[in-house]
């Protein structure tokens, strides 16, 4: 039977969502307007005030904000609130140039952790339950998300952070964990670790896991499913608007609720900024519209999704978003060919191979070149030199099915691509461009 944590927020009418959603825009936008100077300006360059936006009808008349608009008013240009009433800053995990800082009121934590609590129990989680949080801690919205939702639930709640592989497995088994959180990868190497260690997914007491931070495929998901012998559901959130939590996905595994009381979801084209009709693919953009501290309107997200309104037999009645297919500031153009991450992650899965894998884009005499290194199992390592050709020109015919381009593909040893405990290094780009 379908549990919620809050029904009559999640299973309400449309009428209801979008009463609601009307309402917070307004009362948001009136907020920027009133308390942030960027926005405000923003605004008047458009023609625009308050009086304009009268409801969701009028969302597109707002400007974008993009991560750009992050950095120029870094730290304090987009808060709403007066230091004094936040309690907590997050931060992404950029490696870049000036990080994106999000401050929280404590409302702003209590909602935030309501959403979080809402995947927790769309996964099965109950007090019953024991939920060992392996995503970072600190600046990182992951960890302390889930660990919020987790206490909401009633969970016994293991905040292991990341890392260790050894004690997170010596917890799950002695503290009999039925709930993991933690990036994709990290679950694809606790799963791997423990079979290494002869461990069979009938041994390990996990029933569910809730992976989000990073793409993953559906072949990766069938991976993790069949190694620790659980239900793994997808879940995304960005610190721009909060964390995880923003979107989940419930037990049809078919796309992720948006907590539409919290944040109104559109779908742009990515290059003109026009909104496009439902079940079109293209850029999502949020809109934050219970946020306190640092409301977002209308942020590009950069992930390109399709969103869908078919009924879903979960009976939650808020919009589900497709598993991203990629960002466009991630995707990669090699010889004039958009190129995911994922494309090749599904050609490496279906073909056998583990998740373990990484692109190496360079350009050589002004052409560019793809190199996917891709680990083999411990039971396919051969010295067979004519085996390990033949394996690598069927990965090679497979990508070039895939993408429509050439790329070589090397097969490594197990083991030898680092391993990681938070978001996978996919992508090693050494064009200068």
């Amino acid at each position: 039977m379908e549990r919620y944590y809050q029904p009559e927020i999640e299973r309400a009418s449309q009428e209801q969502i979008r009463a609601w959603q009307d309402e917070r825009l307004v009362n948001q936008v009136k907020n920027v307007w009133d308390h942030v100077p960027y926005y405000r300006k923003k605004m008047e360059e458009k023609g625009l005030t308050p009086a304009d936006i009268k409801g969701v009808d009028d969302l597109h008349k707002l400007p974008f904000v993009t991560k750009a608009d992050l950095r120029e008013a870094y730290p304090y240009g987009l808060m709403a609130r007066p230091v004094k009433d936040c309690v907590r800053i997050q931060s992404t995990s950029g490696t870049t140039g000036k990080r994106v800082v999000a401050f929280y009121t404590q409302h702003d934590i209590d909602l935030w952790e309501d959403c979080c609590a809402r995947a927790i129990v769309a996964a099965g989680g109950t007090d019953e339950d024991v939920c060992q949080v392996s995503y970072g801690y600190g600046l990182f919205t992951g960890g302390p998300g889930l660990n919020g939702g987790s206490h909401k639930v009633g969970c016994l709640t293991i905040p292991t952070s990341s890392g260790n592989t050894e004690r997170q497995i010596m917890f799950i088994q002695d503290l009999n964990a039925t709930i993991l959180c933690c990036t994709p990868s990290y679950a694809a190497y606790i799963g791997e670790t423990m079979k290494e260690m002869g461990l069979t997914p009938d041994q390990i007491p996990l029933k569910a896991g809730i992976f989000g931070a990073e793409a993953w495929s559906e072949e990766m998901r069938r991976d993790i499913q069949n190694t620790l012998g659980i239900k793994a559901y997808d879940i995304y959130g960005l610190t721009e608007l909060s964390g995880p939590g923003v979107a989940f996905e419930c037990s049809a595994q078919s796309g992720m609720h948006i907590n539409e009381d919290h944040f109104i979801a559109e779908i742009i084209d990515p290059d003109t900024g026009e909104v496009l009709p439902e079940g079109s693919q293209g850029e999502l953009v949020f809109t934050a519209i219970t946020k306190e501290a640092f409301p977002l309107l209308r942020y590009r997200t950069r992930d390109i999704c399709v969103l869908s309104r078919e009924k879903c037999p979960c009976g939650r009645t808020h919009v589900r978003m497709a598993k991203p297919r990629g960002r466009t500031d991630d995707m990669l153009i090699i010889r004039g060919v958009n190129v995911f991450p994922s494309q090749i992650e599904t050609v490496l899965l279906n073909a056998g191979y583990p998740a373990n894998y990484q692109m190496i884009v360079d350009r050589v005499r002004n052409t560019d070149t793809l190199d996917v290194q891709v680990e083999m199992t411990p039971e396919m390592f051969t010295d067979n030199m004519g085996e390990i050709s033949r394996r690598q020109k069927e990965l090679v015919d497979g990508l070039r099915a895939m993408l429509g381009l050439a790329a070589k593909v090397t097969l490594v040893a197990p083991k030898s691509i680092v391993r990681s405990e938070g978001k996978a290094v996919r992508v090693i780009d050494r064009r200068k461009i």
